[in-house]
């Protein structure tokens, strides 16, 4: 009986049938490793990316958090119409939970090309689209002359096309073909239909616009965009236009302001009493005397300034009572408080002579930021004047442009929203999601961000 057993086993176990036990053994054993690491991997890989949605989350809500702060900030300026100081607010990489957030600014506070500001922004230090001459717009960088009529026409209500500009019958001929809107400008998105504003116009080397000189757009021509290399930021258009900048017709009480450019005595009784309400009688009647019969004759509250002999202390105290407009609403007036260089030399009266003394006269003289009256001082009173009527002291509407980053520095998002303070609490009236441009934030929190997750990715190992 063993015989016939051993010589069974044998029988079965020879060689080449245990090879081939042996290989079909190794290739399920090698199938089950294969689809276990696979499904390893696919839960890693979920992991992450929900690890990451969570990241977004957070960065989302601390985005809505950082939109909801700036609009305390601004309902509770200690100067009403101006900018908040930088050191009286948090606006870089302030945590909210396991997120962090940044306000990204523009502005003078710039130490260098490749730093970036954190701060709200003014959107009266920009020119608007709405209202802007056409030859304040041929003062724009990279501006064409095409381009600024055709703009015009864009936002124009008639067909006539301007000289050099473009109406229906060149849109038509597009792919695909559209009509001239011969309307207002909405957003600025919207600069994108008008014929002539390619990309290089309007976004110059700042493809991110965030105001910051990264190492992509000063690299020649090895990687988009193509820039000159300089060690500068050569920006686009859309770095120093708006279409929402506006301010409040009304007074501080409610009442419309007097409107400086209307004819007749009750001009003059107006202004008597605000005079009366400001100042001592003495003081009223000076300034009244000054003005003598002055009657629809003030093209700008700087006109009136001029005329009226007043000291800049005295202008700030009825810049607010003033205008030269009627109606609820002033639209698009330039804030020389908080205007570049390349916006003021846009103004009448000024130029790129007499822009760079003006911003290094507010520089130099903080204190008497209180209302416009100061550029009488920088343009002598011709110039003065002549910007008068494109000119403010005050701003109403304020962009946040704000980034945020989740847990260990991921999840990075961008919004910006426009805040609108012209009737009384803050609105948000316009929000654009920036994210799909990519990282704004310039190369130091890049590389904090790199360090969390080399310390993150050491730790998991």
């Amino acid at each position: 009986m063993n015989i016939f057993f051993e010589k069974d086993v044998r029988s079965c176990g020879n060689p080449s049938q245990r090879g081939s036990v042996l290989v079909i053994v190794l290739w399920v054993a090698f199938g089950l490793v294969s689809l276990a690491l696979y499904f390893a991997n696919s839960m890693t890989s979920e992991l992450r990316a929900a690890d990451n949605r969570v990241a977004q989350l957070e960065a989302d809500h601390a985005i809505e958090g950082a939109a909801r702060y700036a609009g305390t900030l601004l309902s509770n300026l200690e100067r009403p119409g101006q900018l908040p100081e930088l050191q009286t607010y948090q606006r870089e990489e302030v945590g909210v939970g396991d997120a962090s957030f940044w306000f990204i600014g523009r502005g003078g506070q710039q130490v260098a090309a490749t730093l970036p500001v954190f701060a709200l922004t003014d959107e009266a230090s920009k020119l608007n689209l709405n209202t802007a001459t056409v030859a304040m717009l041929e003062a724009l960088p990279r501006m064409t002359p095409e381009l600024a009529a055709a703009i015009k026409d864009w936002r124009d209500e008639d067909s006539d096309v301007t000289t050099g500009g473009a109406e229906s019958e060149v849109y038509m001929r597009l792919t695909p073909a559209y009509d001239c809107k011969n309307s207002k400008f909405e957003t600025l998105e919207e600069l994108r239909l008008v014929v002539g504003a390619d990309n290089e116009i309007l976004l110059g080397e700042d493809q991110n616009m965030n105001g910051v000189l990264d190492a992509n757009e000063d690299d020649g021509n090895l990687t988009a965009p193509i820039d000159n290399r300089d060690g500068k930021l050569n920006p686009g258009i859309l770095e120093y236009v708006t279409v929402f900048s506006r301010e409040s017709n009304l007074r501080t009480n409610g009442a419309p302001r007097i409107n400086l450019a209307q004819a007749g005595p009750q001009l003059q009784q107006q202004l008597a009493g605000l005079l009366r309400e400001k100042f001592s009688a003495n003081r009223a009647n000076q300034i009244a005397g000054r003005l003598g019969g002055a009657q629809g004759v003030f093209r700008s509250a700087i006109e009136f300034f001029v005329r009226s002999g007043m000291t800049a202390d005295e202008f700030s105290q009825v810049e607010g009572d003033i205008s030269a407009t009627a109606g609820q609403t002033i639209e698009g007036m330039i804030n020389v408080n908080t205007a570049s260089v390349q916006v003021l030399a846009c103004l009448p009266g000024v130029g790129t002579d007499k822009a760079p003394s003006m911003v290094s006269y507010r520089e130099s003289n903080p204190d008497k930021l209180t209302s416009a009256a100061w550029v009488v001082d920088v343009l002598g009173q011709p110039g003065a004047i002549q910007a008068g009527p494109y000119i403010t002291g005050r701003s109403s509407v304020f962009s946040a442009d704000i980034a945020a980053v989740g847990h260990h520095g991921r999840g990075y998002r961008r919004t910006r929203f426009i805040l609108d303070l012209t009737e009384g609490a803050p609105r948000v009236v316009h929000r654009q999601d920036l994210s799909h441009l990519g990282w704004a934030l310039g190369k130091d929190a890049r590389e904090r961000t790199r360090e969390i997750m080399t310390l993150l990715a050491g730790g998991m190992r």
